[in-house]
Protein backbone atom coordinates (compact mmCIF):
# COMPACT_ATOMS: atom_id res chain seq x y z
CA UNK A 1 0.00 0.00 0.00
CA UNK A 2 1.56 3.43 -1.22
CA UNK A 3 1.32 6.59 0.82
CA UNK A 4 -1.66 9.03 0.40
CA UNK A 5 -1.77 12.90 0.30
CA UNK A 6 -3.97 15.00 0.14
CA UNK A 7 -5.52 16.73 -2.97
CA UNK A 8 -4.97 20.17 -2.54
CA UNK A 9 -8.63 22.24 -2.51
CA UNK A 10 -10.38 19.29 -1.94
CA UNK A 11 -11.00 16.49 0.58
CA UNK A 12 -9.99 13.29 -1.76
CA UNK A 13 -6.87 11.87 -1.21
CA UNK A 14 -4.56 10.26 -3.60
CA UNK A 15 -2.13 7.69 -3.45
CA UNK A 16 1.25 7.85 -4.23
CA UNK A 17 3.28 5.16 -5.40
CA UNK A 18 5.65 3.64 -2.98
CA UNK A 19 8.28 2.85 -5.40
CA UNK A 20 8.38 6.69 -6.63
CA UNK A 21 7.71 8.73 -3.97
CA UNK A 22 8.49 6.31 -0.85
CA UNK A 23 11.81 6.29 -1.07
CA UNK A 24 15.14 6.77 1.11
CA UNK A 25 16.52 10.32 0.90
CA UNK A 26 19.95 9.66 -0.64
CA UNK A 27 21.83 13.11 -0.22
CA UNK A 28 25.19 11.96 -2.05
CA UNK A 29 23.38 10.77 -5.37
CA UNK A 30 21.42 14.05 -5.29
CA UNK A 31 24.63 16.14 -4.82
CA UNK A 32 26.08 14.40 -7.91
CA UNK A 33 23.29 14.61 -10.14
CA UNK A 34 22.81 18.28 -9.60
CA UNK A 35 26.25 18.69 -9.73
CA UNK A 36 26.72 16.85 -13.32
CA UNK A 37 23.30 18.53 -14.53
CA UNK A 38 24.26 22.46 -13.60
CA UNK A 39 27.69 21.68 -14.93
CA UNK A 40 26.09 20.52 -18.52
CA UNK A 41 24.22 23.69 -18.66
CA UNK A 42 27.81 25.41 -18.93
CA UNK A 43 28.58 26.69 -22.48
CA UNK A 44 31.95 25.85 -22.20
CA UNK A 45 32.41 28.29 -25.39
CA UNK A 46 35.65 30.20 -23.47
CA UNK A 47 38.49 30.65 -25.52
CA UNK A 48 41.37 33.11 -24.72
CA UNK A 49 45.10 33.21 -27.11
CA UNK A 50 48.33 31.40 -26.27
CA UNK A 51 51.35 33.33 -27.22
CA UNK A 52 51.15 31.42 -31.10
CA UNK A 53 47.73 32.53 -31.35
CA UNK A 54 48.70 36.20 -30.84
CA UNK A 55 49.72 38.30 -34.15
CA UNK A 56 53.05 39.46 -34.22
CA UNK A 57 56.35 38.98 -32.50
CA UNK A 58 58.25 37.22 -35.00
CA UNK A 59 61.17 39.39 -34.81
CA UNK A 60 63.58 39.32 -32.07
CA UNK A 61 62.96 42.81 -29.78
CA UNK A 62 66.66 43.45 -29.30
CA UNK A 63 69.53 41.33 -29.63
CA UNK A 64 70.48 38.70 -26.87
CA UNK A 65 73.72 40.35 -25.21
CA UNK A 66 75.25 44.15 -24.47
CA UNK A 67 71.93 46.00 -23.76
CA UNK A 68 71.88 45.72 -20.56
CA UNK A 69 68.02 44.74 -20.52
CA UNK A 70 66.84 41.10 -19.76
CA UNK A 71 66.83 38.34 -23.03
CA UNK A 72 63.97 38.42 -25.09
CA UNK A 73 62.67 36.44 -27.68
CA UNK A 74 59.06 37.89 -28.75
CA UNK A 75 56.80 40.49 -27.47
CA UNK A 76 54.31 37.81 -27.67
CA UNK A 77 55.42 35.81 -24.38
CA UNK A 78 53.23 36.10 -21.24
CA UNK A 79 54.93 38.36 -19.53
CA UNK A 80 54.70 41.36 -22.03
CA UNK A 81 51.66 43.34 -22.18
CA UNK A 82 49.83 42.14 -25.06
CA UNK A 83 51.13 38.55 -24.83
CA UNK A 84 49.25 35.22 -24.85
CA UNK A 85 47.84 33.76 -22.08
CA UNK A 86 50.42 31.42 -20.00
CA UNK A 87 47.29 28.81 -19.71
CA UNK A 88 44.79 29.81 -22.22
CA UNK A 89 41.27 28.54 -22.01
CA UNK A 90 39.65 26.48 -24.76
CA UNK A 91 36.78 25.86 -25.66
CA UNK A 92 35.91 22.36 -24.07
CA UNK A 93 32.42 20.20 -22.48
CA UNK A 94 31.37 20.18 -18.86
CA UNK A 95 29.36 17.65 -19.21
CA UNK A 96 29.20 14.99 -16.64
CA UNK A 97 28.44 11.04 -17.02
CA UNK A 98 25.05 9.92 -15.17
CA UNK A 99 23.19 6.80 -16.57
CA UNK A 100 19.46 6.68 -16.47
CA UNK A 101 19.40 4.26 -13.47
CA UNK A 102 20.86 7.34 -11.28
CA UNK A 103 18.96 10.47 -12.44
CA UNK A 104 16.12 8.25 -11.96
CA UNK A 105 17.05 7.52 -7.88
CA UNK A 106 17.43 10.78 -7.72
CA UNK A 107 14.10 11.69 -8.74
CA UNK A 108 12.41 9.46 -6.92
CA UNK A 109 14.73 10.22 -3.65
CA UNK A 110 13.55 14.36 -4.15
CA UNK A 111 10.19 13.39 -4.60
CA UNK A 112 10.20 11.07 -1.79
CA UNK A 113 12.01 13.78 0.48
CA UNK A 114 9.41 16.24 -0.14
CA UNK A 115 6.11 13.96 0.60
CA UNK A 116 7.93 13.52 3.50
CA UNK A 117 8.24 16.63 4.76
CA UNK A 118 4.72 18.33 3.23
CA UNK A 119 5.84 19.96 0.87
CA UNK A 120 4.67 17.76 -2.60
CA UNK A 121 0.74 18.48 -3.46
CA UNK A 122 -1.55 16.98 -5.48
CA UNK A 123 -3.89 18.98 -7.61
CA UNK A 124 -7.33 18.59 -9.69
CA UNK A 125 -6.05 19.28 -13.23
CA UNK A 126 -6.88 22.50 -15.03
CA UNK A 127 -6.32 24.50 -18.21
CA UNK A 128 -7.21 27.99 -19.59
CA UNK A 129 -8.66 29.37 -21.98
CA UNK A 130 -6.66 32.44 -22.22
CA UNK A 131 -3.25 33.71 -21.63
CA UNK A 132 -3.61 36.00 -19.18
CA UNK A 133 -1.59 35.83 -15.61
CA UNK A 134 -4.67 36.39 -13.68
CA UNK A 135 -6.25 33.32 -14.78
CA UNK A 136 -3.27 31.34 -13.95
CA UNK A 137 -3.13 33.10 -10.33
CA UNK A 138 -7.13 32.15 -10.07
CA UNK A 139 -6.66 28.64 -10.94
CA UNK A 140 -3.64 28.47 -8.16
CA UNK A 141 -5.99 29.98 -5.62
CA UNK A 142 -9.26 28.04 -6.40
CA UNK A 143 -6.64 24.77 -5.91
CA UNK A 144 -4.92 26.40 -2.54
CA UNK A 145 -1.39 26.23 -3.78
CA UNK A 146 -1.09 29.79 -4.71
CA UNK A 147 2.07 30.03 -2.66
CA UNK A 148 3.74 27.08 -4.24
CA UNK A 149 6.62 27.64 -6.70
CA UNK A 150 6.86 24.48 -8.95
CA UNK A 151 3.92 23.63 -11.01
CA UNK A 152 3.74 20.18 -12.28
CA UNK A 153 1.48 19.45 -15.24
CA UNK A 154 1.38 16.59 -17.31
CA UNK A 155 0.96 18.70 -20.68
CA UNK A 156 1.45 22.13 -21.00
CA UNK A 157 0.15 24.86 -23.82
CA UNK A 158 0.41 28.30 -25.34
CA UNK A 159 -1.76 29.23 -22.43
CA UNK A 160 -0.42 27.88 -19.61
CA UNK A 161 2.92 28.84 -20.77
CA UNK A 162 1.83 32.17 -21.03
CA UNK A 163 -0.20 33.13 -18.63
CA UNK A 164 2.87 31.85 -15.64
CA UNK A 165 5.73 33.19 -17.13
CA UNK A 166 5.62 36.80 -15.91
CA UNK A 167 5.23 35.56 -12.68
CA UNK A 168 9.28 35.24 -11.50
CA UNK A 169 8.25 33.26 -8.19
CA UNK A 170 6.64 30.11 -10.44
CA UNK A 171 8.71 27.71 -12.29
CA UNK A 172 5.76 25.33 -15.05
CA UNK A 173 7.63 22.06 -16.22
CA UNK A 174 6.01 18.85 -17.59
CA UNK A 175 6.03 15.16 -16.01
CA UNK A 176 9.03 15.07 -19.09
CA UNK A 177 10.56 17.99 -18.61
CA UNK A 178 10.83 17.59 -14.71
CA UNK A 179 14.36 17.32 -13.19
CA UNK A 180 16.33 16.80 -10.19
CA UNK A 181 17.61 20.60 -10.36
CA UNK A 182 13.76 21.42 -10.27
CA UNK A 183 12.69 19.52 -7.24
CA UNK A 184 16.13 20.76 -5.26
CA UNK A 185 15.40 24.20 -6.39
CA UNK A 186 11.53 24.67 -4.98
CA UNK A 187 10.41 24.93 -1.42
CA UNK A 188 6.80 24.21 -2.67
CA UNK A 189 5.81 21.65 -5.15
CA UNK A 190 2.28 21.17 -6.87
CA UNK A 191 1.65 18.32 -9.39
CA UNK A 192 -1.41 17.77 -11.37
CA UNK A 193 -3.49 14.50 -11.10
CA UNK A 194 -2.26 13.16 -14.63
CA UNK A 195 1.41 14.45 -14.02
CA UNK A 196 1.68 12.26 -10.96
CA UNK A 197 0.28 9.56 -13.44
CA UNK A 198 3.35 10.37 -15.53
CA UNK A 199 5.61 10.77 -13.52
CA UNK A 200 4.98 7.26 -11.98
CA UNK A 201 4.57 5.44 -15.32
CA UNK A 202 8.05 7.32 -15.62
CA UNK A 203 9.97 6.58 -13.10
CA UNK A 204 8.02 2.84 -11.90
Amino acid sequence: MGQQVNVAGSNERAELAEAVFGRTFNGPLIHQVVTAERAAARAGTKQQKNRSDVRGGGKKPWRQKGTGRARAGTIRSPIWTGGGVTFAARPRSFKQKVNKKMYRGALRSMLSALVSAGQLSIVSDFSLSSRRTKDFLAAMSERNVADFDLVVVSNSDDALIYSSRNLPNVNLVTAHELSVVDLVASEKVAITASAKAAIEERLS
